[in-house]
């Protein structure tokens, strides 16, 4: 489908983070728990490079970068506290998968270091995490959200954020699903609850606002 490219008006990059969920070497690194299983795809192999820069430039005009990972929570005897549907799907999960402070639950090296980094154990980024505390304190009033899957954590987020009259942007494709038509239905059906933008038109909205000089 073709990207909505809708900046918002009147942001102050400054009190601004960018947003990305589950990138993480559990999914994406060739030795994580979905690259042992053989479950990656292209798609959302792309986006630490795409992603990148936006990071990049967004701090230069004063913003923030926070990391949303998705956590497995070991249980007594190290097998992770999974929901029954999730462990259903993907039955490949194990002792180790997802587990904070391992490798493979860290931001990709590609993003590493985060100013920010919470830990969630459902979709959204919003549910029973920290992440509207560090909002709040650190002045962060706007997200610009990518990340995986399209369909799951990214759509749970900003559906979430909606709810809570947080202002967001969709980088369309700074995120990715498993299924590019299940990818490009979420993006339609998110249309009414979040600002549309795809990374190029991001970067460029972000580097025509002037940089914040350090006092």
């Amino acid at each position: 489908m073709s990207d909505s490219s809708t900046a918002p008006v009147g942001w102050d990059l400054s009190r601004t983070a960018l947003l990305t969920i589950d990138l993480q070497n559990d999914f994406l690194h060739a030795e994580g728990a979905y690259g042992r299983a053989r479950q990656g795809c292209d798609a959302i192999a792309a986006l630490p490079n795409r992603i990148a820069p936006i990071v990049n430039a967004l701090r230069n005009r004063g913003g923030s970068y926070i990391s949303a990972q998705f956590t497995l929570v070991p249980g007594r005897d190290g097998e992770p506290l999974i929901a029954p549907h999730l462990k259903a799907l993907r039955p490949f999960l194990t002792k180790g998968d997802f587990t904070p402070g391992g490798f493979g639950h860290s931001l990709v090296d590609t993003l590493a270091p985060a100013d920010f980094t919470i830990e969630k154990i459902a979709y959204s980024a919003l549910y029973q995490t920290r992440l509207e505390y560090i909002m709040r304190a650190a002045g962060i009033d706007n997200l610009i959200v990518g990340g995986i899957v399209t369909n799951g954590g990214v759509a749970s987020t900003l559906r979430d954020a909606h709810l809570r009259n947080i202002h967001t942007v969709m980088l369309t494709d700074g995120c990715a699903a498993f299924d590019n038509v299940v990818h490009d239905a979420t993006l339609l059906s998110l249309g009414t609850v979040t600002h549309r933008m795809n990374c190029q038109d991001t970067l460029a909205w972000i580097e025509a606002a002037p940089k914040v000089v350090a006092s």
